[in-house]
């Protein structure tokens, strides 16, 4: 299946989830950035188990937050709220959940001594940044850039996941391996576009 399809799958399948639910936020008065902040607050608490070795708890908060953050771009469409500042200001609180993540991962290994997990959480925050910059950086030049084949959901999921099991150097590997592979498909893309 060709990448531009999978994003248009993965849109339909964010409405499937999120339409029942906005209907309902939409009557609670709860505002966009609400749920914004919500989902920054539950990183950053997912973050700080994580630093503690508390895998489980952190990997349990993180799909909550990450719900958070399917639902505010929704709802404010919805209740027809959108602003350039509600983009810039999601976006921003999304690089802030991310790199709390990786940063409680960076603390746990520092503190335990294991120089291989340090470095492969380093290198898996420079590579997701990488991956969200080439199509911010794309799109400021007037550039569309959707394509890649692990963005934040993929990286949220795979994190979300060796948490949960235990198995985080692995889910590591993994978002670098990816993320890596993405931002090489999404710079060969644009390469593509620029020469047409």
């Amino acid at each position: 299946m060709p990448l531009p399809d999978l994003v248009e799958l993965r849109t339909r399948l964010d409405r499937r989830i999120t339409d029942p639910i906005i209907k309902g936020l939409s009557q609670s008065g709860i505002s966009p950035d609400t749920l914004t902040l919500a989902g920054l607050a539950l990183n950053i608490g997912a973050a700080c188990f994580i630093a503690t070795g508390h895998f489980l708890r952190g990997g349990l908060l993180v799909p909550v937050a990450g719900l958070c953050d399917l639902l505010d771009g929704a709802l404010a469409r919805f209740i027809k709220h959108t602003s350039k500042f509600g983009a810039l200001f999601d976006s921003l609180a999304d690089r802030v959940s991310e790199a709390a993540l990786f940063f409680g991962l960076l603390v746990w290994y520092t503190l335990g001594g294991n120089a291989m997990g340090v470095m492969l959480a380093f290198a898996a925050l420079i590579g997701s940044f990488l991956v969200s910059y080439v199509r911010a950086r794309a799109e400021g030049l007037g550039l569309e850039c959707k394509v890649g084949l692990f963005t934040r959901p993929e990286r949220v999921i795979v994190l979300t996941i060796g948490l949960v099991v235990n198995q985080v150097t692995i889910a590591l590997w993994v978002v670098v391996v990816f993320a890596y592979i993405t931002v090489v498909q999404r710079v060969v893309y644009l390469r593509q576009q620029t020469r047409k």
